[in-house]
């Protein structure tokens, strides 16, 4: 996964030391109702599409660049289905990370779903009682998303993307 160079930065001095980050998910809908999802090139998982502000980026911004980034689809955020601390995670080498994960519901506004960047194998559209596997804080973030209804303290435990 791409690293952003402020976070290159970071762990040049923090080494593989604990660090504690903003992160956003986006769960995208399209008018037939469809969710976009990625399949990740360092997993090979399905994923709903994420990934970390750029320091002074605002959440919404920061998620509907990701998307677009991510997936070649525009987007906009229309409100927020979760925000949740995600358990600590240990990547291959060696970096320990923890977020706070801020998960939109987006509606997509433009574009084709292809693979835009190296950090997804596959992108697609789901209708939601046809998803793939996905991890159970994925699931649940779509559930909340088409629910209509936020969820502040009723979320499962989490394990973090990767």
């Amino acid at each position: 996964m791409a690293i952003p160079d402020f976070l290159r930065d970071i762990r040049a001095t923090l080494g593989n030391e604990l660090l504690f980050l903003p992160g956003v998910s986006a769960v995208v809908l399209d008018d037939a109702g469809r969710v976009l999802l990625g399949r990740r090139a360092d997993n090979g998982r399905w994923s709903i599409i994420g990934g970390i502000p750029e320091p002074g980026e605002q959440p919404a911004e920061a998620v509907v660049r990701e998307v677009y980034e991510e997936t070649a689809v525009r987007c906009v955020a229309e409100r927020i289905v979760v925000v949740q601390t995600l358990a600590p995670v240990t990547y291959p080498n060696g970096d320990r990370s923890q977020y706070l994960d801020v998960c939109f519901r987006c509606r997509a506004t433009g574009g084709e779903a292809r693979v835009n960047d190296d950090e997804s194998l596959e992108v697609g559209w789901f209708a939601p009682d046809a998803l793939p596997a996905m991890r159970a804080f994925e699931t649940f973030r779509i559930k909340q998303a088409l629910a209509d209804a936020p969820a502040w303290f009723d979320a499962p435990a989490q394990t973090p993307p990767g």
